[in-house]
This record gives structure tokens, sequence and C-alpha cells, in this order.
């Protein structure tokens, strides 16, 4: 099959979960024999043309000058050059800024959309941009040819909303089995004494509600590490707000897989305080790096942990599960994380879900279903 994949800002990941999601999937296709594109941002870190056998098409995207509206020109860019590549199956990652030029779409291609999380609940976004949101979410449910949903609540949500099937396909990750403590030296930290969240810097990630359960917690001097792209506007108020709390340490952004699987492994809680969407990457790759988790109490993140976390819902129950939790009385949780990353949610199983779904789309197609 001659295969693209549109909607993310390109690969090898330096940026999030679809990404990194490309990354794997893109190469993993490749191995099995197939034709793979990929689309990529004019100005990504990876300038090649290909990436360990995936054709990268970079296309102008303007992100840069205008912010959220040059996603839109990027994805236009995008879908016009799809036009002319006569691809079997385009894969789309989420419907944000592409869902609007569903019109140009190129007809002779399945149109396959992972629907990502319910984007227009986001907290970040104003008013009239979560109705545009609901909008472009509405046009992808219903303009592509299948869908694919990332956790069992996004396909109920897809089902009741729209009355349409989804297939669903979780996210994956791999389990890390190889621990160096000396790559702490290069944090400045200490087996079994920090503890982590990893997050964009937006609201409906927690991170105001996790770092004031910290604060809450004075006579504790155990840092936390804050992982995420703290640049934004956001992340400066909470750098102000926390400025006093020396145990608060922004790291910015660390894109090191190998360093963020050590941090996670050797860190004694991990916060994941994600409120929105599907299955969430970094939450699989912290289960599949033997964390003990402490997570934001919804059915998202409920979904995937179950009983294997420790929840929160306010400050004041982080500031308690600081005092009380140690990683040590709770190594079974931990086991059945990482047993559940190797059963349910590892990158081969994931890979393969999605291939069989397109193999089955072709087939679909070619015998009018």
């Amino acid at each position: 099959m001659k295969i693209g994949i549109l909607g993310t800002r390109g690969i090898p990941n330096y940026y999030g979960g679809f990404e990194q999601f490309a990354e794997f999937f893109s190469v993993y296709l490749v191995e099995k024999g197939h034709e793979v594109y990929c689309y990529n941002s004019h100005n990504h870190n990876y300038q090649e043309k290909t990436f360990h056998g995936v054709n990268l098409l970079h296309q102008y995207d303007p992100e840069y000058k205008f912010g959220t509206f040059g996603q839109f020109i990027y994805d236009y860019n995008c879908i016009m050059d799809a036009r002319k590549q006569n691809f079997d199956i385009l894969l789309q990652l989420g419907y944000t800024s592409n869902s609007i030029w569903f019109f140009l779409l190129p007809k002779k291609s399945i149109i396959i959309t992972n629907m990502d999380g319910v984007e227009w609940k986001r907290s970040k976004y104003s008013r009239p941009v979560q109705q545009f949101l609901k909008f472009a979410e509405r046009l992808a449910a219903s303009s592509s040819d299948f869908l694919v949903s990332d956790s069992i609540g996004i396909q109920k949500f897809l089902k009741k909303r729209y009355k349409k099937e989804s297939t669903y396909i979780a996210y994956g990750a791999h389990p890390f089995n190889n621990p160096n403590e000396l790559i702490l030296n290069e944090y400045d930290v200490e087996k079994g004494n920090f503890n982590m969240i990893m997050a964009r810097f937006e609201p409906e990630n927690n991170l105001d509600m996790v770092l004031e359960g910290v604060a809450l917690n004075k006579e504790d001097k155990t840092p936390i590490l804050v992982v995420g792209n703290h640049e934004t506007k956001y992340g400066e108020y909470l750098k102000n707000k926390f400025k006093d709390n020396k145990n608060i340490r922004f790291m910015g952004g660390i894109y090191n897989l190998e360093h963020l699987n050590n941090l996670r492994y050797f860190s004694k809680l991990y916060f994941h305080g994600h409120s929105v969407g599907g299955t969430n990457p970094s939450l699989l790759e912290a289960m599949a790096s033997k964390a003990l988790i402490v997570a934001h109490n919804n059915d998202f993140n409920k979904g995937v942990l179950k009983e294997n976390a420790f929840y929160f819902s306010r400050p004041s129950e982080v500031e308690q599960l600081l005092k009380t939790v140690k990683k040590n009385d709770n190594l079974q949780f931990i086991q059945n994380n990482f047993e559940s990353i190797i059963n349910d949610f590892n990158w081969n199983k994931i890979n393969g879900q999605y291939l069989q779904l397109f193999e089955e789309c072709m087939a679909n197609i070619k015998n009018g279903d």
C-alpha cells in the first residue's frame, strides 16, 4: 500500500504523542514492505528527505509566525500535496486544524482519522474556539471513511454523539528494562529521592493543582521535576507563582527517551495530571518505566490504570499522598501496570492493529462495502 500520514508536525518526534506514534508506526509500515510518506513542517529540526525508509514531505508551516492560525495553513498545504500523491490510505492524526479542508481531501484515497481526545473541552480554549472545535469534530466524524478511537471513552462518545462506529486502538509504549542510575547525575537528583510530573503547560493537565499540593507539604524538601516546555504564558504564570518553592524545578522539555525512562524509573512518585483526552502517551510510558503513578481522578486515567494507581482531585489530596505513599509498599501496582503494557499497550501490538485495520479497509472498499 501507498500510505500518507498527516496531522503532525513531523518525524522524528520533537513534540508530542501523535508525532511519536507517527514515527513508530511509519517505520513499522516500511519494515512490512509498504510505501510510506509522512508530512513534516518545513522548519522541522530534521531536514532529510527520508527517515528509516519513510519518505518525508516538508510543507510550509507558518505557525511560528501566526500561532495556531498557522496550523490551518500547514494542514491546507499538506492536503493539497496529498491530492497529487495517489495514496491508497491517508491517515489523519487529529482533526483540529485539518477538518475544515475535508472537501479538498483526495477522493480516491481511503481517509482514516484518529479522533484524538474531546478537544473542545480543553480549558485553554476560549468559548468561540471551543465552538469551532465542536464543529471541526463533527466535520471529521462525518467526512472520514473510517474512524479510530484511542480510548473506550472516546469510542463511546463518538457512538453516542454522532452515531458513528470507530475502531478502538490505544497508544503503545516500549517496556523499559535498562535502568542507568548514572543518568540521574545530569539532573542533580538521587535514586528514589525525587518526584516528577510531565505534561504540556495547559490548565487541564493540572500542573497547578499538583504543585499547590507540593507547596502545601512544607516539611518535605523532596524535589519535584516539572518536565515540559514552560516558555509559554501559562508556564510563566506557574514559574512566578511557585518561584519561592526551591524544591519545584522547572526542567523544560526533555526529548531524550532514555533519560525520561530513567527519570520515571528512579522517581519516588510520578504525577499524571491530564484530565482531557483519550489514552495519554506519557502515562503509558510511565507505566512502561515502572513508575509509581499518582493520577488525576477521571475516567480516562482510570480506564488505563484501573486500581493500580493513587488518585487526586484537589491539592490537599496531593499533599496527603506525598506524606503517606511509599514506592516500596506498592510494588504490585507497578508490576500490574508493567504487565498491562506488555499485554495490552505494546507498540508491536498497536502497530499490528493499525495495519490490520488498513488491510480491512482496503478489502472493504474493493468489495464495495
